[in-house]
């Protein structure tokens, strides 16, 4: 789906099929540097079971016209107006990493929209490192290359994908790769400059579901834990094995947690 969003072109995957007013609606939110493709198993599998999904590119992602959003709270905006464009009453919202801080935001501030929200892979405060931001900043190839290692438990390059035919650190690579100079550092400099977390968590009314990597060297589960302390009805689910890119190292399990929570 293609809509204008503040009058740029922005994209959205639907599992093919039109919005339904009458069906439940998941809005899929990727994380720094990453774009819709990243929810592949996920987002089709709720859109032929029942669900509305968008899977959106965020301004400067994937099929999205740039240029990039320069904080969290301006892609909660953009998401937002996704709702009204389609005049959706009620969504959930899944998020990874990034996307997680937006999903977070959201429901803080659009409490009479969101029914649940969903964080992989996330932390708060998510701060990233000087090294990283800095070859972010030059578009120096180490940024993505930090990136892709960092973002995957450390047994991935040694043992096979349990999605047939993918190669998980060419699949990153090859994703950042088609990111226009500065789209990554933007979005690493936003989530290092989210401070609102814990004041959004107070505020939250909905469910929340945390799915964390065991491995995750990004956002360790540790420093998700104060987060989790700070909203009522959250839950947490721990994938042992997996690193920050749940959706591709543990995608059965990751699955499994989601549907287990929207089934309520």
């Amino acid at each position: 789906m293609q809509l204008q969003i503040n009058g740029r072109s922005a994209f959205a995957y639907t599992a093919a099929h039109e919005i339904d007013p009458a069906q439940r609606t998941i809005v899929f939110v990727h994380g720094a540097g990453l774009d819709h493709s990243w929810w592949g198993l996920q987002s089709r599998y709720f859109g032929y079971h029942g669900f509305n999904v968008l899977a959106v590119d965020l301004p400067a992602h994937g099929r999205s016209e740039g240029p990039p959003l320069a904080s969290v709270g301006e892609m909660t905006d953009w998401v937002f107006a996704w709702s009204e464009k389609l005049k959706i009453e009620k969504i959930s919202l899944v998020g990874h990493s990034m996307g997680s801080l937006v999903a977070l935001e959201f429901a803080a501030r659009h409490p009479q929209l969101a029914e649940k929200i969903v964080l992989i892979g996330t932390a708060y405060p998510m701060k990233v490192s000087e090294a990283f931001l800095d070859a972010a900043r030059r578009n120096d190839p180490s940024a993505y290359d930090m990136e892709t290692i960092w973002g995957h438990a450390p047994q991935v390059p040694f043992s096979g994908n349990p999605n047939p035919g993918m190669w998980m650190y060419g699949d990153t690579l090859a994703r950042l790769s088609r990111l226009a100079p500065g789209v990554l550092h933007a979005d690493l400099a936003a989530c290092n400059a989210y401070a609102e977390g814990f004041e959004s968590a107070a505020k939250l009314k909905c469910p929340a579901l945390f799915i964390l990597g065991g491995r995750d060297m990004m956002t360790p589960p540790r420093s998700a834990q104060d987060l989790i302390n700070r909203i009522e009805k959250s839950r947490c689910v721990q994938i042992a094995s997996s690193g920050h890119s749940l959706m591709a190292e543990a995608p059965d399990a990751t699955l499994d947690a989601l549907i287990g929570f929207f089934a309520d």
